[in-house]
């Protein structure tokens, strides 16, 4: 990724990707050239080029050793055809990047960082950072595209997150923007909460029209009630007609991808059937992100009772899908998942999670029970 990849995160800060805290710059204060060509990217180049892993990285290294898929795996097997013959690097080839935290919901997994709507709740509950909802992380668009705009025009891949990137004006000004310079070869990749298609007098479709490749990853934990409990502000009918709407556009790729959490690992497996029944999606367009932190949502904290009870669940999963003559590779996706629960006893974040739930559910007014089988003081 040293090589390919630039990723704009909070207060524009240049890091090595969306999950490691490995700074490079900050493209408000410097320049593209300056961050792709300086010393602390030079430095994670030469040791990864020897082979030498960086601390830094310990979270793609851990998931993967608990069986899951890492960033760092996915990047490989998307951009196959680069070929690192020394430690120097032409002009970043994938872009991560979120213009700020904008965004209209508040999901369970989420904080203020990520979600400008977050942060009301955050005050209350003292976990804000800064005085201001809304944190920019590019602080003048046009001289963003001045600095970056000669390595977009030539991007293979531009990946929008946030906050939610379709409520980010600057998102479209550069779709726009690269329509107007003929630069619609790239693929276009979303983490969204597929909320909206429209924003102001932008047509999100209209836009995607001029682009070879669009891929959805709509970020839905689950369906109906447990869904809009945990993407506080969700609306599980809108979810249903954006989804009809985009069908008028063959080249748009859809895939559901949850983030896996205490809230709905056990309910994935009914989630994953409800999505095929309502053909929303095909049996192999599913991608999960496996939430790390906080720690109290990872599925690893949950007493030992109920991950043994969840893995009874998913084996009769596995049945329905070998009898659904559904893909392995989604089979090993949901494997990966229990491999991840198994490996590592984290309940001593047990009781943080149920305080934290308390805490937001009674802020919320709200309350979901989201196992189906009781849970005794002793487990």
């Amino acid at each position: 990724m040293p090589w390919i990849h630039f990723h704009i995160g909070n207060n524009g800060i240049a890091k090595a990707c969306c999950v490691a805290n490995i700074p490079f710059g900050n493209i408000n204060e410097q320049s593209m050239e300056e961050i792709w060509n300086g010393e602390p990217i030079q430095k994670l180049r030469e040791k990864f080029a020897t082979g030498e892993k960086d601390k830094r990285c310990a979270q793609c290294y851990k998931l993967e050793a608990a069986g899951g898929k890492s960033i760092r795996q996915e990047t490989f097997e998307k951009f196959p055809h680069v070929k690192l013959e020394d430690n120097s690097a032409l002009l970043p080839i994938y872009f991560d990047i979120r213009f700020s935290n904008i965004c209209n919901f508040r999901c369970r997994t989420c904080w203020h960082g990520a979600s400008s709507k977050w942060f009301a709740d955050a005050k209350k509950l003292r976990t804000n950072i800064g005085e201001k909802a809304i944190i920019q992380n590019i602080n003048d668009f046009n001289l963003f595209l001045e600095k970056c705009g000669k390595a977009l025009l030539q991007a293979e891949e531009i990946y929008f997150a946030g906050g939610e990137p379709l409520a980010m004006e600057e998102h479209f000004l550069l779709l726009e923007w690269l329509v107007e310079n003929n630069a619609t070869q790239m693929r276009l990749r979303y983490n969204t909460n597929f909320s909206m298609l429209q924003f102001k007098n932008y047509d999100a479709l209209e836009l995607w029209k001029h682009f070879s490749e669009v891929e959805i990853l709509a970020s839905l934990d689950g369906a109906g009630e447990l869904g809009e409990y945990i993407r506080k502000e969700m609306s599980w009918e809108t979810v249903l007609e954006n989804r009809e709407k985009i069908r008028t556009l063959p080249h748009v790729k859809f895939k559901i991808a949850p983030t896996i959490s205490v809230f709905n690992i056990q309910h994935l497996p009914d989630f994953y059937r409800q999505c095929l029944e309502l053909e929303m999606i095909a049996p192999t367009d599913i991608y999960f992100n496996i939430l790390e932190r906080p720690s109290h949502y990872n599925i690893k904290i949950l007493p030992s009772t109920i991950k043994q009870q969840i893995k009874n669940q998913y084996v009769e999963f596995f049945d329905w899908m070998e009898k659904s003559e559904i893909s392995n590779s989604v089979k090993v996706m949901f494997q990966e998942c229990l491999d991840y629960m198994f490996a590592e006893d984290l309940s001593k974040y047990w009781d943080k999670f149920q305080t934290e739930t308390s805490l937001l559910d009674e802020l919320r007014g709200e309350h979901f029970n989201i196992f189906e089988y009781p849970i005794t003081k002793e487990e």
